[in-house]
């Protein structure tokens, strides 16, 4: 594309001397050269900025005078890296049909558009909607609907009765459906408790790869549109997950918690079961939410690493401070005391 195309589409502008520059690629700063395309998303890019030998530079127009190269300038620099991205790179998309090493049951349904690939199981009663891309080795449980252009990258396991919205991507080893972890006790053992609901996944939704959704006890678990869920995540039964929420990886969320829309999930967070977080909540990485979050903001649990000698003695004083509390307690009541003798 030309510079002049990709500021079109971006919502940028550019010189007129360097509208018909071609881009091919996007690159980092550092290692971009001719046919490149990068950006600049704050000031910490500056340095990479003064050195680069790309064609084209995102940026804001503030840094546009400490650029060497044609400038395409915007308000966010990295939302439109992202959307010149995506047109530079496209995704490929499998033909349409069915690959003769899958197995699709005679009931179910297949839009003529969408693609099967190999080796994937589709059983009876699922919808595969149109565009949509079942990539190798994925198994579609009884009942499954995948709405338009869903993509599941490879080897996804979708249980029965879980829908997925549109433009929904799911990444390889993801597992949707999965019986969630209820169990009775009945005189000292575990007895199993049927897991009758569903998972119902909005539009725009991206599940990264080996993420667990568990389904539903008897309500379904809810995942709104465009939330972002990385690597790694489990997400138990009655879970529901607000709208445009990101949630990083090996987050843990516990059965029937709710958190709200617009919320970010650090790496590594623990959410306890029947909570919620309501919305624009954000929490740090590897914090533990023990309680429900009842105000917009960021919240924090976690302790920073620090040298092990350090640790060991601040642990050591840890085990003392229920003591240590009580005799602060004392010498306060008794600095009172003097000064009320006093006077």
């Amino acid at each position: 594309m030309t510079l002049g195309q990709l500021a079109q589409a971006v919502g940028a502008s550019v010189a007129a001397d360097d509208a018909e520059k071609l881009v091919t690629h996007v690159a980092p700063l550092h290692g971009a050269g001719s046919g490149a395309l990068s950006f600049v998303a704050d000031d910490r890019n500056l340095k990479g900025l003064a050195v680069t030998q790309a064609t084209g530079v995102l940026l804001r127009a503030r840094h546009a005078d400490q650029s060497p190269v044609a400038c395409l300038i915007c308000d966010n620099p990295h939302v439109a890296f992202a959307r010149a991205a995506t047109l530079l790179h496209p995704a490929a998309h499998p033909p349409a049909g069915i690959h003769p090493s899958a197995v699709v049951d005679e009931q179910a349904y297949v839009d003529p558009t969408a693609h099967v690939g190999a080796q994937s199981v589709v059983a009876a009663g699922c919808h595969i909607g149109a565009g949509a891309v079942v990539g190798p080795g994925c198994v579609l449980l009884a009942g499954v609907e995948l709405a338009s252009d869903v993509r599941l990258v490879a080897r996804v396991t979708i249980g029965p009765a879980c829908r997925i919205g549109a433009r929904t991507q799911i990444h390889p080893g993801a597992v949707i459906g999965a019986d969630g972890f209820g169990f009775a006790v009945d005189q000292g053992r575990w007895l199993k408790v049927p897991q009758l609901g569903r998972v119902i996944l909005g539009e725009d939704v991206e599940v990264g790869a080996n993420t667990t959704i568990d389904r539903g006890a008897l309500d379904d678990t809810v995942i709104g549109d465009g939330v972002k869920i990385d690597n790694l995540v489990q997400v138990a039964h009655n879970v529901r997950i607000g709208e445009h929420t990101a949630i990083a990886g090996c987050v843990g969320i516990a059965g029937s918690a709710e958190v709200g829309a617009y919320c970010t999930i650090g790496g590594g967070v623990g959410i306890a079961g029947h909570l919620r977080l309501t919305d624009h909540v954000h929490v740090t990485g590897m914090s533990l939410v023990a309680r429900s979050l009842d105000e917009p903001g960021a919240y924090s649990s976690s302790m920073p690493a620090q040298p092990m000698r350090s640790w060991q003695r601040n642990a050591a004083r840890f085990r003392h401070l229920d003591e240590m509390a009580k005799q602060i307690k004392r010498l306060e009541e008794q600095e009172k005391n003097d000064r009320h003798e006093d006077s």
